[in-house]
This record gives C-alpha cells, structure tokens and sequence, in this order.
C-alpha cells in the first residue's frame, strides 16, 4: 500500500464555537471508519499554544516557527491506501466530518533497508 497524508491549514476550520462537539464527533468517526478497514495510520491536531521550536543540521535550537509567517499544518490524518482515488475518498469524509477542505500528499517510498 501508499501512505498519504491529508491535512488542512491552522485556521481553516471556519464554524460556530458551538458546532465543535459535533465536530469533534464526526472527525473520530471517520477516524473509526479508517481503523476499522484497516487504513488508518495516524491523525492528530497541532497545538499552537505551545511555543514551536526549530533545530537546524549544526543542533542549533531557536524558536518557532511562528503562526503569523507561514502557512502550518492544523490537522491531519495519514493513511495507507491502495490508490490516489481511494486518499481522494478518505479526504472527501475528513473534509466532510471537519468542514474544511484537505490537502492531499503522497509519501515518498522509503528505501528498501529503510523500516517504516
């Protein structure tokens, strides 16, 4: 199988504070549905009221990135599927449950001595 990754950008899921429990439910559904047919990797929320932090090649450690300079990852859930179509599919519901659109990528394949 391939592994993708959908996700959506911090600030796009654009609803009443009120409609998150609702939310919250459909996106664990779907979350449910993916490990129930056996192509669930991950999923997670980034939060961003915990300082980020970068360390380059040399291990210099300096703070952010910041929410302000650049676009970054709200959410987003991984899954291994046989096909670009069938990532199209399980986007559609993650879209669908969150109410944002999803942005859709393709893992590169990991080199054969690699271990996944």
């Amino acid at each position: 199988m391939t592994l993708y990754l959908i996700s959506f950008e911090e600030g796009s899921m654009d609803f009443p504070a009120e409609d998150m429990p609702d939310v919250a439910r459909a996106a664990v559904a779907v979350r449910k549905e993916a490990a129930e047919a056996g192509v669930f990797v991950f999923s997670g929320g980034l939060d961003y009221d915990v300082e980020a932090f970068q360390v380059d090649a040399g291990g210099v450690v300096t703070d952010g990135p910041y929410p302000e300079s650049k676009e970054l990852i709200g959410g987003l859930m991984i899954v291994d599927v046989p096909t670009r179509e069938a990532a199209a599919e399980w986007a559609a519901k993650v879209a669908t449950a969150c109410r944002c659109a999803q942005d859709v990528r393709l893992f590169r394949s990991a080199p054969p001595s690699s271990p996944r």
